[in-house]
């Protein structure tokens, strides 16, 4: 019996071998704690209209590789989970998919998620989906969505609104390959996003940030010696990518505290009220921890007014020449004659002054027309490949989160049937095939399934005509995406690779 028929009669097997249990008055279990006790890996719990008691408190509860395990509330019905310390604390999770939930009014955490402080094996794979947290019966450190110790996990499509005056809207202590992608945060306290203790490998992506107190993003933080993941950690955070955000308000929009390598890429950043950015140490030993440096910001739509304190605010015992800035349009909304921001080194194409037309960031419209000084202004960089609205970025691609001159196929050279991929699915290598009716700059991108760029193919000139370009497959097996990019347009087209 060959491979392929194996792998399908496993997915049968384990299709009908997977249950759903219903949770609601009248259903076969009236509460969720039943649920969780008899859920086995590969099922759904499936959560009906009501309002639930929080307090609950849920360890070990995993699915595997193969047969998540998820707890949702019923297509079309509202399910909230109220009060509590935390409305759910889940310690040692794995596989886990929770979505169409509401926690409101607890007086803790509205969400807690941990490792139980075994940081050598730390809960893993968890998806948040189209949820909401909100509504915190809290005034201090409380976090709607507390992380720590998660690693391989995504938030995404969900609401974070009213938080507590001094906590955030998620806040992750030594976590790991996390993707934060689409979601709206209003009225937080502190901050939208802090991710602090030694957390890495972070991408905040097409999220609407609005009056997120005191920091809008604070990338880094201070953390206690005991609590980093690993214990080793040499940052409080690093390689995080925020892109193509918009965000309004806030004290500061964008703090960069004891982190490094973080790129901060466009984004349009709407009426800070005291400063835009900050650089700041607040985790101090040089002995262990890197200074605050080697990070990046550009291709970012900035517009301040008379309120701003000044463009950058720069703390002790960090490495601000070391940053770099490049491509952003900044504008200042009362003052024709203005110079320019202060930041800490010289910055490359910078725009200055000029009004980059936003229709409404407030209501969270970011989009710029194509005559704006922003459209086709941003310096070429792999990533993002998609704009806050889900658009392809150009080339060359726009300034802020909002693409100029979206992607389109109509009227260019190079139509979709005019290139292949082949053979695909592949192994081990596969060719792009295309033809040229005249000479044509090209680049060629690969991208993983959730689009951060893995590695180039091709770059350059090619004359009009038929080509063969030879590509070596990737180390891992999955579905990539493959970036064709000219001067005047950008397609897509995925592509799979497995090993054997």
């Amino acid at each position: 019996m060959n491979r392929v028929l194996l792998f399908l009669l496993f997915c049968f097997w384990a299709k009908i071998q997977a249950a759903t249990l219903h949770v609601g008055a009248g259903q076969p279990y009236p509460a969720l704690p039943a649920a969780v006790a008899a859920v086995q890996a590969g099922d759904t719990i499936e959560i009906h209209s009501g309002t639930y008691p929080g307090g609950l408190f849920f360890a070990n509860l995993k699915g595997t590789a193969a047969q998540w395990i998820t707890i949702r509330g019923a297509a079309g019905e509202t399910v909230v989970f109220e009060g509590g310390n935390n409305a759910i604390q889940l310690t040692d999770p794995a596989y886990l998919h929770v979505k169409n939930l509401t926690f409101r009014h607890q007086t803790g955490n509205g969400f807690n998620t941990d490792d139980g402080g075994s940081y050598a094996t730390p809960a893993h794979h968890i998806i948040f989906e189209n949820c909401t947290f909100r509504d915190m019966a809290a005034s201090g450190n409380n976090d709607l969505l507390k992380l720590s110790g998660l690693d391989d996990f995504e938030i995404r499509q969900c609401t974070f609104l009213n938080g507590a005056g001094g906590g955030s809207g998620i806040d992750m202590v030594g976590c790991h390959r996390g993707v934060i992608r689409s979601n709206s945060f209003e009225n937080m306290g502190s901050n939208a996003i802090q991710a602090k203790g030694g957390t890495e490998h972070i991408r905040i992506e097409g999220n609407f940030f609005k009056n997120c107190g005191q920091r809008t993003l604070n990338l880094g933080g201070s953390t206690g010696l005991q609590f980093f993941r690993p214990d080793t950690a040499h940052f409080e955070a690093a390689n995080l990518q925020v892109y193509s955000n918009l965000i309004v308000g806030s004290v500061a929009a964008v703090a960069y505290v004891g982190s490094v390598n973080v790129e901060v890429r466009n984004n349009t950043i709407y009426l800070p009220e005291r400063w835009v950015l900050r650089i700041l140490q607040e985790t101090v030993d040089p002995d262990r921890f890197l200074e605050c440096g080697d990070n990046f910001f550009e291709n970012n739509i900035v517009v301040r007014d008379a309120g701003l304190s000044t463009e950058t605010n720069i703390g002790p015992d960090t490495r601000p020449e070391t940053f770099v800035f490049s491509n952003n349009l900044w504008f200042h909304t009362g003052n024709p004659g203005w110079s320019g921001p202060f930041i800490p080194v010289p910055e490359s194409n910078g725009i200055i002054n000029q009004n980059p037309q936003l229709p409404d960031p407030p209501g969270g419209n970011c989009q710029i027309p194509p005559g704006s000084p922003a459209a086709g202004a941003g310096l070429s960089v792999p990533e993002p490949v998609l704009d806050f609205y889900g658009q392809l970025y150009a080339m060359p691609r726009s300034i802020g989160a909002a693409e100029g001159m979206p992607v389109s196929n109509a009227g260019h050279a190079i139509a979709m049937d005019n290139w292949h991929v082949f053979p695909n699915p592949a192994t081990g290598r596969f060719w792009i095939s295309l033809e040229l009716p005249e000479r044509r700059l090209l680049q060629l991108d690969l991208f993983d399934s959730a689009g951060h760029w893995c590695a180039p193919v091709f770059s350059g000139e090619l004359p009009a005509g038929k080509h063969v370009l030879p590509v070596s497959a990737p180390p891992n097996s999955g579905v990539f995406l493959l970036r064709l990019g000219t001067d005047q347009n950008s397609w897509i087209k995925k592509v799979v690779f497995s090993k054997n």
